[in-house]
């Protein structure tokens, strides 16, 4: 039985079109101090993954400056998750396939909220298409740009500011070593973040900065309604062995862990979030 009906969205999606809307934990994430005074940046922060995670790290002590590309209403909501933890937010619009973009992005992170002590890389772009003719040569220059070169550029402009016990995390994906062809550029962009979180955290660990990465599987965010035919978001999740899409909320407390102290001996690795999918 499907979890969802059949829809579509313009992208990059919004949440508040979505049917149902998905589960960001406003009801049931209960924090505990685990970042308590820190200073988290998320991109891609405004909806999806990144905006469950915005409102868990609030839950749990942080300020969180949220990065989105222009939907600013979904980016609003996200900000009162935060404002309501009694925490501080701010909001910061504009397009990470920008290099420059990204480096200010983490000035004003810092300018704002007077450091930064977490990263979290989890914008992203992906279109569906059944042929490889589909996928044109700025639609792959644009996906590439959006989820691995912004990592790339926020992680160099992040290093000067972070401090021995900061946490680096990129969302990868299940795609990441069982690619969906339909999917391919976006595929590949998940497996180069899984492969560069690798490398990030053999170079930095002599700083004592830990990099990992998540790998989610199909979760409910505005991304799949914005980019997969209507037929397959009515199906989507169905293929998992929970036999459903995972909510954002699900996944945020694994991003907690990567981020908080209690996780101080993980780095290096690609956690797995995906409904019972095996990434080995």
């Amino acid at each position: 039985m499907a979890q969802q009906p059949a829809q579509q969205q313009d992208v990059p999606g919004t949440d508040r079109a979505m049917d149902p809307r998905p589960d960001y934990g406003e009801d049931s994430y209960r924090g505990s101090g685990r970042l308590e005074g820190k200073v988290a940046l998320i991109t891609g922060g405004d909806s999806g993954i990144g905006k469950a995670v915005a409102l868990a790290f609030a839950r749990e002590g942080a300020d969180v400056a949220i990065a989105y590309l222009n939907e600013h209403e979904d980016a609003e909501e996200a900000r009162r998750f935060v404002e309501d933890a009694g925490r501080r937010a701010i909001l910061l619009p504009g397009d990470v396939s920008d290099p420059q973009h990204c480096r200010d992005l983490v000035a004003h992170t810092v300018d704002q909220l007077g450091g930064l002590d977490v990263l979290v890389s989890n914008a992203a772009f992906q279109m569906s298409h059944e042929t490889l003719e589909e996928v044109s040569d700025d639609e792959w220059d644009y996906t590439w740009a959006t989820n691995v070169s912004a990592y790339f550029h926020l992680v160099k402009a992040a290093l000067p500011h972070l401090k021995e016990g900061a946490s680096i995390i990129g969302s990868s994906s299940v795609n990441s070593d069982m690619p969906n062809p339909t999917l391919l550029p976006y595929a590949a962009t998940k497996a180069a973040i899984a492969n560069m979180t690798a490398s990030l955290a053999q170079l930095l660990g002599e700083r004592g900065i830990r990099a990992n990465s998540v790998a989610p599987g199909p979760v409910w965010t505005p991304l799949i309604p914005a980019t997969m035919p209507a037929e397959a978001v009515e199906s989507f999740g169905e293929q998992t062995p929970l036999g459903r899409a995972g909510q954002p909320a699900e996944l945020a407390p694994v991003y907690v862990l990567l981020a908080s102290d209690e996780g101080s001996y993980i780095s290096g690795a690609r956690v797995a979030v995906t409904g019972g999918k095996p990434i080995l």
